[in-house]
């Protein structure tokens, strides 16, 4: 029997980083000028890995050398160790978390069954999907298994070298059934969708190490490995759903020693949606990103069918970015700016936003588009007989629609935009929208755009995280 291979990451050498100057003060007197004891480096004050308020307490006098060393104000940084308490600092003062577990490990319903035979190894559909190809950013989602060495996780006593073995749910590790491949395409499917609106390839085919690890500002090309991680060598320690890193996605050095982001399926489970979800989380970390909670939960989980990707979207089947405009939010940083700040620009527009630069359809074929910027609006035209004619544009999971058909002159002729909800935790509705109208031949426009729903304090959200992915189709009948 085949067993699936192992890539082995970059060995980068993990050394501890001193901060501050030798400082010089005046003598008594005349004298010269002597020089004064060098300040305590920042992994003598710590000595090891130290939950946030803890280390918080030891480094408050040196929080602005440690927001420049994580790439984020002191304040915001005072108010993640005071306030989160999955948040930790390492030796060396990096900022990352662990999440906790979720306690409802249940899977979400059954993924859809594309998958037709099982394979021997990490080859076929399952593992060459492709969110964005030829992107120079990428979010590697690994099933397959990895050897992790030379990390900032191989150190405080952990294993020099973990063989993190792959993904299986079966027993029989030496293949992936149906079963599991079909997990491996929905989890890249949720995953994608989040990330539809940046330049970034979301990919389950192994990408060559220099295109995660970054080697220097020049390097333009770049990304992160999140590793889905059936083990028990960190997770039985903290007790944790994942961990990761924050701000270190665009890091111009020790990239590798930060990566990987990891997602425990013994903390979070096996089922699609929940490594979805913590893989989307844990990659935002990766960007910048921290947690959105409220002054009495560190993970908002959010109300109806919504709730934020940084927060716990495990049983709301509509998870987005957010702004914090939710009631009592406590992180009102713009999920967007900071992703664009770590690495990831917007994708570029990719139709025409009036009549006359709309992109064409052909009848009774889909075309794909993308929503990345709430000032987007997509219009398609089409020419038609007379007849009755479906116009239909279908979400990705995360835009809500708003479909228009209007005539010749650019007039709205009628709007679809459905109520948005949830019919189980994994399966949003109300997203897509369709018209099924009777025409006179012309020429006729079909104009998609963003809304949110119900009120984004505390029944719905706005058009801000109201982005992703979506086709458009007209059909005869």
């Amino acid at each position: 029997m085949h067993t699936r291979p192992r890539r082995i990451g970059a060995l980068v050498g993990a050394g501890a980083v001193a901060f501050g100057a030798l400082a010089v003060v005046a003598g008594n007197s005349a004298t010269a000028q002597q020089s004064a004891p060098a300040p305590t480096p920042i992994d003598q004050l710590l000595g090891k890995e130290l939950q946030g308020k803890t280390a918080l307490g030891l480094v408050q006098s040196r929080l602005t050398e440690l927001a420049d060393r994580n790439g984020i104000a002191a304040a915001k940084l005072q108010q993640i160790l005071a306030t989160d308490k999955t948040s930790w600092l390492d030796r060396d003062g990096k900022l990352f978390f662990r999440e906790p577990v979720n306690s409802a490990k249940t899977a979400a319903p059954a993924s859809p069954r594309w998958a037709t035979k099982a394979v021997a190894a990490a080859t076929g559909p399952a593992f060459e999907l492709h969110s964005k190809p030829g992107s120079n950013r990428v979010i590697y989602l690994d099933f397959d298994g990895h050897t992790i060495t030379g990390t900032a996780w191989n150190t405080g006593g952990k294993p020099a070298t973990v063989n993190v073995t792959a993904y299986d749910t079966d027993g029989n590790p030496g293949s992936y059934s149906t079963a599991e491949q079909d997990v491996v395409r929905d989890v890249w499917a949720r995953v994608a969708e989040d990330y539809a609106p940046f330049d970034v390839d979301v990919t389950t085919q192994a990408p060559a190490e220099s295109a995660i690890t970054r080697s220097g500002s020049s390097d333009q090309q770049y990304g992160t490995r999140v590793l889905i991680d059936p083990t028990t060598w960190y997770q039985s320690g903290c007790g944790c759903g994942g961990v990761a890193y924050v701000g270190v996605y665009d890091s111009t050095s020790q990239h590798a020693y930060y990566q990987p982001a990891l997602v425990f399926t013994k903390g979070v489970g096996t089922g699609a949606k929940n490594i979805a979800e913590a893989a989307a989380h844990e990659a935002g970390h990766n960007v910048g990103l921290s947690h959105d909670g409220t002054a009495s939960v560190g993970y908002y989980t959010g109300h109806g069918a919504w709730a934020p990707i940084m927060g716990v979207g495990y049983s709301k089947a509509i998870s987005q970015w957010s702004k914090g405009e939710y009631s009592g939010a406590n992180n009102k940083e713009d999920d967007f700016a900071v992703v664009g700040q770590n690495g990831l620009a917007l994708r570029a527009d990719d139709h025409g936003n009036a009549t006359s630069n709309a992109t064409a359809l052909t009848l009774g074929t889909a075309a794909s588009g993308v929503y990345a910027n709430d000032t987007d609006v997509d219009v398609f035209g089409i020419d038609l007989a007379a007849g009755t004619f479906t116009f239909a544009a279908n979400s990705g999971g995360d835009l809500d629609i708003k479909l228009q058909l209007l005539d010749s002159a650019g007039n709205v002729v009628v709007t679809a935009d459905p109520a948005a909800g949830q019919s189980n935790s994994a399966t949003p509705t109300g997203l897509s929208a369709s018209i099924s109208r009777q025409v006179t031949a012309g020429r006729y426009y079909v104009r998609v755009d963003n809304v949110g729903y119900a009120s984004p304090l505390n029944t719905g959200y706005s058009t801000y995280g109201s982005r992703g992915a979506y086709t458009v189709r007209v059909t005869a009948g």
